[in-house]
């Protein structure tokens, strides 16, 4: 069973603060983010550990219960409250009411360690290891009956039954005729829904009314939104689970986006191009003036820094970047031609496919 050190994922130590997790958490999400990892499924991968480590580290019960019982402290959680609630009935596992309480675990990572400390009879220890390994301890009395309530509460067959666990160990329903069986409730479905969003409306944020089973709702859907990204409405799918609503962004016909940053082509006249000038470039801002140097070729790439998309979730905007389009004056009148032949003969302009000869 691979087994994952959720300390390790946000790369902080055992001992360390809830100040410390929440913030190597955010460092660990903003880095793994799949907005910043596009197509990479292992950084994919790591982002949802990182996010189902902070879970668990962020939230002061369960870190307790992860630090005491490593990988599988869910299931004994779950366990735990019902035998607890077994117990209340009939007197309790423990006189504590732990049903735990007798056994202790090894390190997170390892091979979990019980040990019997709790005072009781031979025949319950040897009881409890039958049911769960199959066999019996080691000087345990082998006659023991496994259907034995210790102190008058579950027995560790109950215990393991809450589990999903059958008598060997392995996950099935219980071996002993008429044993109850305790298991988890199934998981609500969930459901997804599309909103499609303009890139205008992916920069300033807005809303769409989604319908889901007769009910329309309203979403509010953040700026930065990218192509892809889902928004989730927790409890509003059909018979509770949660609505994952993911937005797909129109083509737009000037700009083309790549995460935060965006690409467009700016078209530029022969004079413009040869002498050099100053030119108005349309951004998701609004117009900015873009200083073109005399002799630019078309096809140079012009970088104007915090003219692109917000970043999505996070502070600032990306990149636009202008690509020169320069457009040949067609049609010519005789005159035109006759003073483009004078000013190309007197411009000297080596091959440009002298090297391919």
């Amino acid at each position: 069973m691979e087994y994952q050190d959720y300390y390790s994922v946000l790369g902080v130590p055992r001992t360390a603060s809830q100040a410390d997790i929440k913030k190597a958490f955010r460092k660990a999400a903003r880095a793994h983010h799949p907005d910043q990892n596009k197509g990479d499924a292992e950084a994919e991968r790591r982002f949802k550990a990182v996010n189902e480590a902070n879970a668990v580290l962020s939230d002061p019960d369960k870190r307790s219960l992860y630090d005491r019982l490593g990988k599988d402290w869910e299931a004994y959680a779950r366990a735990g409250a019902t035998a607890g609630a077994a117990g209340a009935r009939g007197g309790g596992a423990s006189p504590g009411g732990d049903p735990f309480a007798g056994f202790s675990y090894g390190a997170p990572g390892g091979n979990v360690r019980y040990e019997f400390r709790t005072a009781g009879d031979a025949g319950e220890f040897s009881d409890f290891f039958q049911a769960f390994f199959g066999g019996t301890a080691a000087g345990a009395e082998r006659g023991s009956s496994r259907g034995r309530r210790p102190a008058g509460g579950a027995t560790f067959e109950d215990i393991l039954a809450s589990m999903g666990l059958d008598g060997s160990g392995a996950a099935g329903a219980s071996t002993r005729p008429g044993a109850s069986r305790s298991t988890a409730p199934p998981p609500r479905p969930s459901a997804e829904a599309v909103a499609e969003i303009t890139l205008d409306e992916a920069y300033h944020g807005t809303t769409r009314l989604v319908e889901v089973d007769g009910k329309r709702l309203e979403v509010t859907i953040p700026r930065g939104a990218d192509d892809g990204t889902r928004i989730r409405l927790t409890g509003k799918a059909p018979g509770g689970g949660d609505l994952f609503v993911i937005v797909r962004q129109a083509r737009d016909r000037t700009f083309i986006r790549r995460g935060a940053d965006l690409e467009r082509e700016v078209p530029l006249t022969l004079r413009e191009a040869l002498l050099g000038g100053d030119v108005h470039v349309r951004t998701p801002k609004g117009r900015v003036l873009l200083t073109i140097p005399a002799g630019t070729q078309s096809g140079r790439t012009f970088r104007l820094s915090g003219q692109g998309m917000p970043r999505f979730k996070a502070d600032g905007h990306g990149d636009l970047f202008v690509k020169a389009k320069v457009l040949i004056p067609t049609d010519l009148s005789p005159d035109a031609r006759a003073a483009a032949e004078r000013f190309l003969a007197l411009t000297h302009q080596p091959d440009p496919r002298a090297r391919e000869t």
